[in-house]
């Protein structure tokens, strides 16, 4: 049996992966079984920012595993302090909670946030509201998908919690007007990733901030793809100079070898944490605060929020210029970029079937986009010849739906 095989016979089909068996990776090269080389442009929805095998990421993993990897938070190490006075000055926060993957991040967050709500502005017990916007992506737990509004994510999963307020993505207007004496929060992506890299309008972050402000309201902001350098600044709250009270972050923290995650806040916000109220086994283990200290120091020491900002104007400047029917929006930041194809002629499917011809990975989200997202580490020759790749997938794509 074939690795595809195996894989389909006894893993959960709740995925649909493309066909291509990976054995081996370095930096933002991927090899498969049969000796072919891809260019990733995917870079695991961000968890690869660094590049795969990073050798500063795995000489830290390796030492550190060789000294002492798991001992839970029943006791105190010396790497778990380190990590976080790292993470907090990048963020300008002032304490964290770590935790393993994004959707623990965002869990984290909900629970403080609730708590913050009763204890601090004085919600009445279990009233309290935390305000969402639609096409959201949080992750996968059943209350996190219990407020999406998209139906493959909540279908046969519920009941569902209450709790959680709906409102248009990057409209200021619709925020405030769902705004109660109850809502202790707002959670929202600063660009949405799942849905497609949808950008909000410019300006849009600076008044939900202000209304959060004047509310009395927690604004936390779920950038566990957008973060560490993706959209070219450290956070994209930074575009617009916005501090949140609450920060969710995760995949590139791990440095492409580890799940490590965090939620950042102030001091208020998290010291509602007390003894008890939360917790994960691995969550802070020594291993993951080694990575995770190192993933943020290669970020800063090589250059790779000014590499991302560099490299996605030249992508985003070079995809926006193909003309074609195929097209309908080139959007993003930094190095994340979505091109959102009419489903009138072709499926966002076949074109990344058509690139991994060619030797180019990426993924489709929502049947329509494409998303252009390498690791970061990626030089300009490699990225030239990743736009060149698409244009030709394009050409030849408009040509077979001329001949159809």
């Amino acid at each position: 049996m074939t690795a595809i095989d195996l894989e389909s016979a006894f893993c959960a089909p709740n995925y649909d992966p493309l066909r291509v068996i990976l054995t081996r990776g370095r930096d933002v090269w991927l090899w498969s079984d049969d000796g072919r080389r891809f260019l990733d442009m995917m870079s695991a929805y961000s968890a690869v920012s660094h590049g795969h095998a990073h050798p500063r990421i795995l000489r830290a993993l390796v030492e550190q595993a060789s000294t002492l990897s798991v001992v839970s938070r029943a006791f105190y190490s010396d790497r778990l302090g380190v990590f976080l006075e790292k993470l907090c000055c990048v963020t300008r926060l002032d304490a964290a909670c770590p935790m393993n993957t994004g959707a623990e991040a965002v869990e984290t967050a909900i629970k403080a946030a609730r708590r913050w709500g009763e204890r601090v502005k004085g919600i009445p017990r279990d009233r309290a509201e935390i305000i969402v916007a639609d096409g959201n992506f949080h992750g996968r737990t059943t209350t996190i998908v219990g407020f999406s509004d998209e139906p493959e994510y909540r279908s046969g999963f519920g009941p569902f919690a209450p709790g959680f307020v709906r409102v248009e993505f990057g409209s200021a207007e619709s925020l405030a007007a769902a705004i109660s004496p109850n809502t202790c929060a707002v959670l929202v992506e600063p660009i949405q990733g799942e849905a497609g890299i949808r950008v909000p309008p410019a300006g849009w972050l600076r008044q939900v901030r202000k209304t959060c402000t004047d509310n009395h309201v927690l604004l936390i902001l779920d950038e566990v793809q957008s973060g560490l350098g993706r959209t070219g600044r450290w956070f994209a709250c930074d575009h617009e100079d916005v501090r949140p009270d609450g920060l969710c972050l995760g995949k590139a923290l791990g440095g492409g070898v580890l799940p490590v995650s965090a939620f950042v806040g102030t001091r208020e916000l998290i010291n509602v944490l007390t003894p008890g109220s939360h917790g994960s086994t691995f969550g802070g283990n020594p291993l993951a605060a080694t990575v995770g200290l190192e993933a943020l120091r290669v970020i800063e020491e090589e250059g790779l929020i000014e590499r991302s900002a560099e490299r996605g104007a030249l992508l985003k400047q070079r995809i926006a210029a193909i003309r074609s029917p195929l097209i309908r929006e080139v959007r993003g930041k930094g190095l994340w970029i979505g091109v959102d194809f009419d489903p009138a002629y072709i499926r966002a499917r076949q074109v990344c079937e058509r690139l991994l011809q060619r030797g180019i990975l990426t993924k489709e989200t929502h049947d329509t986009v494409v998303r252009l997202a390498p690791p970061l580490t990626i030089g300009r020759a490699e990225l030239e010849w990743a736009i060149d790749q698409f244009h030709d997938c394009i050409s030849e794509l408009e040509r077979t739906h001329r001949r159809a």
